[in-house]
This record gives C-alpha cells, sequence and structure tokens, in this order.
C-alpha cells in the first residue's frame, strides 16, 4: 500500500500600486517581502542541485539555476517552515511541505495572512494616496497568467507516461471543482461572458516543460527536492487559487488519492480525451456542466461525469485501505460537491469560488442594470480575491456566515508561525525560529549554517517525512546553540 504522499502549493500573488501606473512590479514585490516582519530568516535561497530544465521524459539540459537569479535580498525562510520571495514580477508563498491535503489547505490559508500582513507593512514607505493591492487570483485581464501551482511527492517506480495516461483526464475534468471564476476570455479563445476557471486559456499543450509560455496540461519538470532514486515530484501548474478553504482542501485532496491509486494500480482504463487542450477551454466556458468531450475509444464524457467516475475508483481505493481519516473527508467533500453541482451549480456559492464570485456579479448586474464588460464588473471580481480583510469580497462573505471554512482562525494564525510536525519542514521551521542567525542559505532539501568554523556546515534533509517534531523535536529544544545542534545530528563539514 502506497504511504500518504508529502504536499504543498506554490501561489503567485498578483500586485499593484494604486494612483502609481508606472509602477514597477518586480520592485513592488521586493518591497513586500522584504517588509514582511513576521518571524523569519532573511537568507539566501540556494540554487545548489535544483535542475529546472530536467525532464521527466528522459531528457533536458538539467542545469542548476544557480548563477542565475541572486535572491538574497528577496526571499525570506519563515518560522512555519514557508518561503516567502519575489519571483519574476510577483511576490510567491510556497508551502511547508505537508503531511496531508487538511495541512496544506492550512498552510496555504497562512500564506494569505503573511501577504496581507506584509502589504500593510510595505503600505508605510508609500506616499499617502497610494495603495499595495494584492490579490490571490491568476490573470491581470491582461494577457498575463500566473501561477498556483500543487506539488504531489510521488514514487520513482511509477512510470511517467501512466501519469500522463491518467491524470490528464482527472486533471482537465476537475476545473468544475478548482475554478475561482473569470470575467471573459484571452489567449484568443471563444468569447464568453464569464468562465470557471481563470487559467484555462492559457494551456495550449498536453506534455511539457514550460510553465510560463506554452503551458502543458502535465509538467513533466523533474526536480524532486529530495532523494532522486526513490521519488519525483509531480509539478502541477493547471489550477487556479482558491480563497476558498474547501475548495483547496478537496483539489488538493482528489488529485493525492487519485495519484496514490494509481501508484497501487488501482484505477480502470485512462478515461482519454481525444483533444485535451481544447477540452481545458471548453470545460470552462461552460457554466452548465452539460459540454460533452469527445472519447478516443468512442462516445462522449462530461466533465461532470467523468469526476463521478473517477470519485467512484476513489472510494474503492480508499474504503480498501489505512489511509488516514482525512481522506475519507476528502470523499465526502467530493461527493457532495459533485451532487450539487450536478443539482444546481449555484448552490454550491457556499463553498466554491466561481459561483460564490457568479453570484455576486449576477446581483450587481440584476441591480445596476450593467454589462459584463463593464469596469465595474472586473473591478468587482478582482476585488473578491483581495487578501486585505477589510477589502475583500471572499472576506465579506465569510465575515456575513455566507461562506463555509474549515479552520479558525486561531488555527491560521499559529500556522503562520508554527511549522507543521510530520514533515522535514517541521526542522527547517524550528531552525530558522532558534537558530536563524546561523543560517546562511537554504532550500528545500538542505540547510547551511555557519558557526563560525573555516567551512559552512550543510545539514541534508533528503527525505521528506524525516525532521518531524517526533524525530528532532526533544534534540532542537536541548541545543541551546546551532553548533550543540549540529554535533549532535553528526554534521561533517559541507
Amino acid at each position: 500500500m502506497t504511504p500518504p504522499r508529502v504536499l504543498g502549493t506554490e501561489i503567485e500573488y498578483g500586485i499593484t500600486i494604486q494612483n502609481h501606473d508606472d509602477f514597477n512590479p518586480v520592485s513592488a514585490s521586493s518591497l513586500v517581502v522584504n517588509s514582511y516582519t513576521g518571524q523569519r530568516a532573511q537568507i539566501q535561497w540556494s540554487y545548489d542541485g535544483e535542475s529546472p530544465g530536467r525532464d521527466a521524459r528522459g531528457f533536458g539540459h538539467g542545469l542548476s539555476l544557480e548563477d542565475e537569479f541572486e535572491s538574497g535580498l528577496v526571499n525570506v525562510v519563515l518560522t512555519n517552515g514557508a518561503r516567502l520571495y519575489v519571483d519574476h514580477a510577483h511576490p510567491e508563498y510556497s508551502t511547508p511541505e505537508s503531511f496531508d491535503p487538511r495541512e496544506v489547505a492550512l498552510y496555504e490559508k497562512a500564506g494569505e495572512v503573511v501577504m496581507a500582513r506584509a502589504a500593510t507593512s510595505a503600505q508605510t514607505v508609500l506616499d499617502e494616496d497610494r495603495r499595495i493591492l494584492i490579490h490571490k487570483n491568476n490573470s491581470d485581464g491582461k494577457g498575463n497568467s500566473y501561477g498556483a501551482h500543487e506539488n504531489f511527492l510521488v514514487g520513482r517506480h511509477l512510470p511517467f507516461g501512466d501519469i500522463v495516461r491518467h491524470f490528464t483526464g482527472f486533471l482537465v475534468t476537475r476545473q468544475i471543482f478548482t475554478g475561482s471564476g473569470k470575467i471573459g476570455r484571452e489567449n484568443g479563445r471563444p468569447i464568453c461572458d464569464y468562465q470557471i476557471t481563470q487559467r484555462a486559456d492559457f494551456f495550449e499543450e498536453e506534455v511539457g516543460l514550460e510553465t510560463t509560455l506554452k503551458r502543458p496540461i502535465i509538467n513533466t519538470r523533474d526536480e524532486p527536492h529530495a532523494d532522486a532514486a526513490k521519488y519525483r515530484r509531480l509539478h502541477v501548474i493547471i489550477g487556479d487559487a482558491n480563497m476558498s478553504e474547501v475548495q483547496t482542501f478537496l483539489k488538493v485532496g482528489a488529485a493525492a488519492i487519485v495519484l496514490q491509486a494509481l501508484e497501487d494500480g488501482a484505477l480502470g482504463d485512462p478515461i482519454a480525451l481525444v483533444d485535451p487542450v481544447t477540452a481545458t477551454w471548453r470545460v470552462s466556458h461552460d457554466l452548465t456542466l452539460r459540454e460533452t468531450l469527445p472519447l478516443v475509444e468512442g462516445g462522449a464524457i462530461t466533465a461532470l461525469e467523468a469526476q463521478w467516475q473517477y470519485l467512484e475508483w476513489a472510494i474503492r481505493y480508499v474504503h480498501g485501505s489505512d489511509l488516514p481519516e482525512v481522506y475519507a473527508d476528502v470523499l465526502r467533500i467530493w461527493e457532495e460537491i459533485l451532487t450539487d453541482l450536478e443539482r444546481d451549480p449555484m448552490s454550491t456559492s457556499d463553498r466554491l469560488d466561481w459561483t460564490a464570485k457568479l453570484r455576486i456579479l449576477e446581483g450587481f448586474r440584476e441591480r445596476d442594470r450593467i454589462d459584463w464588460r463593464s469596469p465595474k464588473m472586473r473591478l468587482i471580481s478582482l476585488q473578491y480575491h483581495d487578501v486585505d480583510p477589510k477589502r475583500g469580497l471572499y472576506h465579506r462573505l465569510v465575515s456575513a456566515g455566507r461562506f463555509e471554512r474549515m479552520f479558525r482562525n486561531e488555527e491560521v494564525v499559529d500556522a503562520v508561525i508554527e511549522p507543521p510536525a510530520r514533515t522535514r519542514a517541521f526542522f527547517r521551521g524550528r531552525c530558522v525560529a532558534k537558530f536563524g542567525d546561523d543560517l546562511v542559505a537554504a532550500n528545500w532539501d538542505s540547510l547551511v549554517f555557519d558557526i563560525g568554523e573555516d567551512s559552512l556546515k550543510r545539514v541534508p534533509m533528503m527525505e521528506p517525512l524525516r525532521g518531524t517534531k517526533r524525530r528532532v523535536g526533544s534534540l532542537i529544544d536541548q541545543s541551546e546553540t546551532a553548533s550543540v545542534l549540529l554535533e549532535s545530528l553528526g554534521v561533517d563539514d559541507g
């Protein structure tokens, strides 16, 4: 039986400065990251060993990014084990490695709090008439799309071709419960007033290595951030950034179950779409959920029908396994959402972003008699994603009791500071909190210390399920200095 795999997300946030038309997004993003005053270590991100050019299909240049970009001034590692940094023209928050989908959803929500606090701090250096706005969305409406990526640790023994065959149909059709809603179309797709997702129009290939151009449904980047002989990290780039906690939980949880079932040979024949790229935007543009997608073996299927089939396989797999109870919760929510989407999509507006936003927009259209293409409509749509609790429309729905939550505010605030206990993120986060002044560099699979000796000390972290609270919690607590900790760990020069 395949054990639960380590999970995580990476969210690039939209950023703008109000009343500053010629603002530089890179500078603005750097200001936000550097202004964050929470517990953290502002240290160099080490690109040693990272190779984003290595392709899971067995080719690619495999080059390191070590000398490509000096990120020391725009990289922060938080005490919760997360990374806050500037990625091109966006502030980005990468969750700490999480043990299950509930943990992922919690730490992603904590990232929204981090971004809101960082924006508030950055605001103090701006002119009074200017305001930093940060949105958890995926499109600026001007042809630019930015990512909301998911990461799943899977076994190296699983052939990548099997992932392509089985996971493509799942990713294309799951959009009915992963979308955050969007006015209009982009990237030359057919005209529409409103669509389910913000990212679908930008996907142009079935399989590929890119993440910013010619975006593929299945990304082939083979960069495990772990023991490459044992693991691969499946980097999923087709999905929206969600404000809904329930939606993030379901999005990551359903994908995790499907991947685990695939590793254990528990899925049926693949749902093979004739044209997955076209199907991607067709699913997103179909608010009725009745659009049929041609199948390779003949016939056709709707996205909703496909998801019912994946859910059936998932139920059979989970009930025959010893997976944690959290995965039963995924199945329950998955079934509830599909049932409600089938009955009336708008009945999910208390749990799904795309229907919640649609209900808000339709209300304004009826009240003010305005067209979909009105600037006011686009402003309302964008405001749904504002991370500022005082401004964001999602936050107003939550405050009014009109949107379901999974977490108490206290849980989220704690997750801003405390790392997950069951992955290596615990070791990273606790070392940042206790020995931050001794850290000089970090990446996902190592920490680098400077304890005043002739050489730096590197602590490898190649096993994501080690470095947990159970394994190293008491050791860190008992170590008064980083030198004592490293001596206890038996760390040599590196």
